[in-house]
């Protein structure tokens, strides 16, 4: 006889495999970026035993959570989500009301040096001239983000050439 929990294991599996392969700001363009080993990432082990404490690392937390959910324009639930709908939903389920869209968010967050930035902060970046992504931070050079069609809500590496080049600011909410 198959346990309840034992049997829950491996349909969450296959719900996120699912999910993966199924799915993924509309800001990049399909095929233009490069998709570096790290990016593909899970959560690192070390994050998710951090003690959450502040608004920012709540909100963290809570984007982490959604690692493998789809990429979807416009989306702001856990059937789907785009870069500043992931942020929002984040944001809201840490306690704080944030706006709906990533030039609204830049508005609304107070500059942040590259050298002082905190889990929970948000990252800009331009791509062709255009300022039109936001991830989060989470901490050891990692942030979290909603990247683009077909594509899922993944962990990417800031230090990477593509992001590092095209972060415009870092930004805390107010």
């Amino acid at each position: 006889m198959i346990t309840q929990a034992a049997f829950k294991i491996p349909i969450f599996t296959l719900t996120i495999t699912m999910l993966s392969l199924l799915s993924a700001c509309s800001s990049q363009p399909t095929g233009s970026a490069p998709r570096p080993n790290s990016e593909m990432s899970r959560v690192p082990a070390a994050m998710s035993r951090m003690p959450v404490q502040s608004l920012g690392e709540r909100a963290a937390a809570v984007a982490l959570e959604q690692v493998g959910v789809p990429y979807r324009y416009g989306g702001t639930t856990t059937s789907g989500f785009d870069c500043s709908g992931l942020v929002q939903f984040s944001y809201r389920n840490a306690g704080k009301k944030v706006p709906r869209t990533t030039g609204q968010l830049w508005t609304s967050s107070t500059s942040v040096a590259r050298d002082d930035i905190q889990a929970g902060d948000l990252l800009f970046f331009s791509f062709e001239g255009k300022m039109s992504h936001v991830g989060m931070y989470v901490g050891k050079q990692q942030f979290v983000h909603a990247p683009s069609s077909g594509r899922t809500v993944t962990v990417a590496n800031l230090t990477s050439p593509f992001y590092a080049s095209a972060l415009v600011r870092a930004g805390r909410p107010r």
